[in-house]
């Protein structure tokens, strides 16, 4: 059976100053044109280069080139970012796309970055995703990118990236499981550069399109019933997708391969399920790879994949069970990630390792008090088994380690203890190593993914010590619950730079907001591939 995919909103580009040719890229009667706005401190005003005609023409008058800052002001409408004010069109006096013309939507793109009237990635992806969520019916949406407020930093093809990103995961919809789709929305979405170079169009286009592909692989696994993506299915479906991605070969553990390897933290925590457990490595080898002092840098992802999450022996509440599919988010970031590696050209060598178990209460379950043995040989006490994800990842790390890698990153919905301290938007962000700390922490900021540092301070290491193994798998009750996992986490990484993420809060959204669909984000994958892209030398 192949794994459902969710369908991608369709995208094209088209030459705003040609009307013929955005209208040959819309495929379809043009619902929405989308006209950006900044906030200025005189008020809203549509951003300098937007042509007089972008699709048709209204009376003779340029569609959307007319902002009533009286209107604005009356709705609250001040240009900040995702801000939007719809306004209906007359009747098309060409009537070349139809009766109607298309709405006006006027999207806040916020206050410009600099002197000039550029804007950055971040504002431009959440203007996307606000004209398709304004859309509201069916046709095409258009939004006009004027190369004015493409700033240097973001350039061309970045600020088309992000406007495409933006658009395809507004437009995102889990419904495999839904027999009546009622559907709805923008059916396609066109860039319309206005004055940007048609090689950035279409290189921005097809990038940004890799990138929201990636993402909505992870947000689909998330989202897919614990019961039909059990770990053998999570590894068949890593198959099935990563078959022929160039640069990319996957290697699947079963539980006898596992024994073997002495991964003896995974498979406690998946003794208590009926459900085997698997390992996954996903190696990238890129074609044109960059040498740093006559080598190709490496770096390993971990992602904790458990597929449902009951709390084991140590059970969750009724209600903390409801989301707890989730619990993989960090397996499908890094193999959506690594899986996107060749279509992005990365340079560098990836290496994915996703170790997927359930976490269940059954009759061979690991007891609290139970002492299991890592893949290096180190002891874990096991005091609460919904402590469970930094036992499979302990092996994890052990693994990537023996790589001899240039940086290790794992990704884990960890803790609820970092949920309290930064929120549902916000990951944690600890490391071993500042440069790589530093790395990533802008990779996210450019991927418009929310990190905040976290320390690991040397005299919380003894909130973990045991009395009868090496370690215990939780800190002190109430006290640094985040900080006392890392710390767990950083026994298993030897030297090598390592950053742990916990994504426990922005790995799922309880609405529909932004680029943000409810339910799995993809949280990382955007991070993990601006991460990777730009590693290399310094």
């Amino acid at each position: 059976m192949a794994f459902p995919r969710s369908e991608l909103l369709e995208v094209a580009w088209a030459d705003a100053t040609d009307p013929a040719a955005v209208a040959d890229a819309a495929g379809v009667a043009v619902a929405v044109v989308g006209v950006p706005v900044l906030e200025t401190p005189d008020g809203p005003a549509v951003a300098p280069g937007v042509p007089a005609t972008v699709v048709v023409s209204v009376g003779g008058d340029g569609l959307g080139t007319a902002l009533d800052t009286t209107r604005a002001r009356q709705r609250g409408f001040k240009g900040k970012v995702g801000q939007t004010m719809v306004v209906v069109g007359e009747r098309s006096a060409q009537g070349s796309l139809g009766a109607e013309a298309p709405a006006v939507v006027f999207v806040g793109c916020g206050r410009a970055t600099d002197s000039d009237d550029a804007v950055g990635a971040t504002a431009l992806r959440r203007a996307a995703a606000a004209l398709v969520r304004a859309g509201g019916k069916s046709g095409a949406g258009v939004l006009v990118l004027p190369a004015s407020i493409v700033g240097e930093v973001v350039g061309s093809r970045g600020a088309v990236q992000a406007v495409v990103e933006g658009a395809v995961l507004a437009a995102y919809r889990f419904v495999s499981h839904k027999r009546d789709n009622e559907g709805g929305g923008i059916e396609r979405f066109v860039v319309a550069g206005a004055g940007l170079d048609t090689g950035a169009l279409a290189e921005g286009t097809r990038r940004g399109l890799a990138v929201a592909d990636a993402v909505c692989l992870a947000r689909d696994l998330v989202n897919e019933p614990p019961s039909s993506l059990t770990p053998t299915r999570f590894a068949e479906a890593a198959e099935e997708h990563t078959d022929g991605r160039p640069g990319v070969t996957i290697e699947v553990w079963d539980e006898q391969r596992i024994t073997d390897e002495r991964l003896g933290g995974l498979l406690g925590v998946a003794r208590g399920s009926a459900e085997p457990p698997r390992l996954l490595k996903i190696a990238y080898e890129p074609s044109d790879p960059v040498t740093v002092d006559g080598r190709v840098p490496h770096v390993v992802l971990v992602g904790k994949g458990i597929t449902f999450d009951s709390g084991g022996l140590s059970l969750k509440t009724p209600e903390g069970m409801i989301t707890m599919k989730t619990d993989m988010s960090g397996a499908a970031a890094v193999l959506a990630a690594t899986s996107a590696c060749g279509d992005l050209g990365v340079r560098v060598r990836v290496t994915a390792i996703a170790p997927t178990t359930e976490n269940m209460p059954g009759g061979r379950a690991t007891k609290p008090g139970d002492v299991l043995t890592i893949r290096n040989g180190r002891t874990i006490e096991v005091l609460n088994t919904d402590a469970e994800g930094r036992l499979v990842l302990a092996d994890g790390l052990t693994l990537a380690t023996e790589l001899e890698p240039d940086a290790i990153i794992d990704l884990a919905t960890l803790t609820g203890a970092c949920v309290v301290a930064l929120g549902m938007s916000i990951a944690g962000l600890f490391g071993s190593d500042d440069g790589l700390i530093g790395r990533v922490r802008a990779a996210s900021e450019r991927a418009g993914e929310g990190t905040w540092p976290l320390p690991l301070p040397e005299e919380y290491r003894s909130h973990i010590d045991s009395e009868i193994a090496d370690m215990k798998n939780v800190g002190k009750g109430g006290q640094a619950g985040a900080i006392s996992a890392a710390l767990l986490l950083a026994e298993f990484v030897e030297e090598v730079p390592w950053v742990h993420l916990d994504i426990a809060g922005p790995a799922r959204s309880d609405e529909d907001n932004g680029i943000l669909a409810k339910g799995g984000t993809g949280f990382g994958v955007r991070t993990l591939l601006e991460l990777l892209e730009h590693y290399g030398p310094d």
